[in-house]
């Protein structure tokens, strides 16, 4: 009898373990290949062309110079922006983003964005996975973040600790602090009219390193997070997706789709627009935003100056908010004052500030306003035609 068992055991270990091995229902981790955990592993492999295929439905292909081929998303409209539709998850690769597109697990994860004066914001392929190719600005009032330009790479053993250049002032997303947890962060982002006055009071931060031989982006502060949104941030940890499409957040997990993506200069879209074409042809696209969700009895008129009534609320909340906290601040300053002569001259610092900060203010709902009737009077026009 244990002879018999001892020649039917190898039959019944091979037959259990190929159950587990096409069972659709085991979940296990996938094997991970290369220097980083940061891909899946070589049943997960493929080359640039996949990224060519899948996003064509969703946008245009162009060449551009000197990058070669870059991809433009679809209908994103004029105040469209990377990074914006979405939301910030803390994980074991760090502050990681979850794009509320189809889409998304592209050319947030890979790659690098760029910008053009006409066509807008485009997208350079990329074969390395991150949690987010973002750098960020802090302070106690705002987080800030910016998508990595074409150039910036991830350097093996040094990471990414500083920037070549300074970022243009238009690629940044500001939220107010207590706002950056939330589900949906696209609506809370201030208008980018008041981006400068905002990098002027915020600490830039870097710090995309190799942590575990893994890509991490610290981003923000924990603690930091904590005090300001006065919320506990639950670490989640990152699994491979089977499919591609938009990440699902649940449990203490974050599954996403990960594919390792190997180079291949070969590969070709299989439709392109040159430079100047795209610029034509997508011009339009880039003078209203559609709605979120479509309602048949709302013209693009409506729908733009609901919009824009929407950016002035968020810029008028984060504008008090700054006055607020500079008041806070300076009341502080009063109580510690030695003697009257002291306070007297922190008083009047106090209003000197407080009206060259409102005169600032008042520059920077001006010039949203002209942007704003610019954005109707291209709407009209293009009704018109």
């Amino acid at each position: 009898m244990k002879k018999r068992l001892w020649l039917w055991l190898p039959m019944i270990v091979l037959v259990f373990s190929t159950c587990i091995a096409w069972n659709p229902g085991y979940d296990r981790p996938y094997p991970r290949s290369g220097p980083y955990d940061n891909r899946g592993g070589p049943n997960l492999a493929r080359d640039v062309s996949y990224f060519y295929d899948y996003l064509a439905p969703f946008g245009s292909w162009i060449t551009l110079r000197p990058h070669g081929y870059v991809w433009i998303p679809r209908h994103m409209g004029y105040r469209w922006r990377p990074y914006a539709d979405g939301r910030w998850v803390w994980t074991d690769y760090g502050w990681t983003w979850i794009s509320e597109y189809e889409w998304g697990w592209v050319p947030f994860h890979y790659g690098r964005w760029g910008w053009d004066d006409e066509i807008g914001w485009y997208w350079v392929p990329g074969t390395v996975w991150g949690s987010a190719w973002v750098t960020w600005r802090t302070s106690s009032l705002y987080f800030g973040w910016a998508p990595l330009p074409p150039g910036v790479e991830f350097e093996r053993g040094m990471g990414i600790r500083r920037l070549p250049f300074e970022m243009p002032g238009h690629f940044w997303m500001f939220v107010e602090g207590r706002d950056f947890l939330e589900l949906r962060l696209g609506d809370r982002i201030i208008p980018p009219e008041r981006n400068m006055t905002i990098i002027r009071n915020t600490d830039l931060r870097t710090n995309i390193y190799d942590r575990n031989n893994r890509i991490f982006n610290e981003g923000p502060d924990l603690n930091i997070v904590r005090s300001v949104t006065r919320r506990q941030i639950e670490r989640h940890v990152v699994l491979d997706s089977r499919q591609a499409g938009p990440a699902q957040v649940d449990s203490g997990q974050v599954r996403i789709y990960r594919p390792d993506i190997r180079k291949d200069e070969s590969a070709r879209p299989k439709d392109t627009l040159d430079s100047g074409e795209a610029r034509r042809v997508l011009g339009d696209s880039k003078i209203y935003e559609p709605p979120l969700s479509w309602q048949p009895n709302a013209g693009e008129t409506d729908i733009i100056h609901k919009r824009h009534l929407e950016e002035q609320s968020v810029l008028e909340r984060s504008q008090a908010g700054e006055l607020r906290d500079l008041r806070q601040q300076f009341d502080v300053r009063l109580r510690r004052g030695r003697n009257a002569e002291e306070r007297d001259k922190i008083q009047k610092e106090l209003e000197t500030t407080v009206t060259d900060l409102k005169s600032q203010h008042s520059k920077e709902k001006q010039a949203l306003n002209e942007r704003q009737k610019k954005d109707e009077e291209s709407v009209r026009g293009r009704i018109r035609k």
